[in-house]
């Protein structure tokens, strides 16, 4: 019986570390900065086993994100200008809005969902997503899907 694969988006701080360290080996390995797997674990201080044993399930985001459509939700501020911001946000990573619905204000927050077509052209989605965040007037922001 084959083994269903399922996908989790998660934030940096709720990933563990050793899977941290093991996409910092993967990311040594690849700009050729260390010859070897033992090299590139003993340099994150984690073991080779358990860089074999995570390599293949972790990923960067943005990494696995080029030609897809990602679908979020924001909950923000009613005032004035703070959409424009969003989607200046997404313009400037050079993604494409393909869906966006805004719900009416309900005690001055705003809930936004947004469908992005992620580009080949498209800078790091984690850092979009990250500025878009940080912005004062976003409370929350939730990746709901991936496809």
């Amino acid at each position: 019986m084959e083994e269903k694969t399922s996908y989790f988006v998660l934030k940096e701080k709720a990933v563990p570390d050793v899977l941290l360290r093991v996409v910092e080996a993967k990311r040594l390995l690849e700009s050729e900065k260390v010859a070897s797997v033992q090299e590139a674990a003993e340099r994150v201080g984690i073991s080779r086993s358990s860089f074999y044993k995570y390599k293949d399930d972790i990923f960067p985001f943005h990494e696995n994100s080029k030609g897809k459509t990602i679908t979020m939700v924001l909950q923000m501020d009613d005032e004035p200008g703070l959409l424009s911001v969003v989607l200046r946000t997404v313009a400037e990573y050079h993604a494409n809005i393909l869906t966006i619905h805004q719900s009416i204000p309900v005690n001055g927050i705003a809930s936004l969902t947004l469908s992005v077509d992620v580009l080949p052209e498209t800078g790091d989605v984690a850092a979009m997503t990250r500025t878009m965040e940080e912005h004062e007037g976003i409370h929350y922001l939730k990746i709901l899907a991936r496809e």
